[in-house]
């Protein structure tokens, strides 16, 4: 079973707000950069417009996700409108 987190974009966000998530982007990078070297994060990333549409990480286990969100510039400093954590069990095709 694997968790997937996604950041839901603030539908009212200020482009201050906006401004405030790109000066901190370099903090949340070197952060995931760090994670992401213990190999639970599988995949991370934007939907087409970050700014109303959010992103979305999936994580070996919720207890990696939840150990992602506790220390995320994103999440600590405010910046995300809503986070969620779903339980995710995929099927899997071998590639041919």
């Amino acid at each position: 079973m694997f968790a997937v987190t996604f950041y839901d974009a603030d539908p009212d966000a200020s482009p201050e707000h906006f401004q405030r998530l790109v000066e901190t982007y370099p903090r949340h990078r070197a952060y995931l950069d760090e994670f992401a070297a213990g190999g639970e994060v599988l995949m991370i990333g934007t939907f087409g417009d970050p700014a109303t549409q959010g992103s979305m990480a999936i994580f070996r286990s919720q207890e990696a996700a939840e150990r992602f969100l506790e220390g995320d510039p994103f999440v600590t400093e405010g910046l995300v409108y809503r986070v969620r954590i779903q339980a995710w069990d995929p099927l899997v095709f071998s590639e041919s």
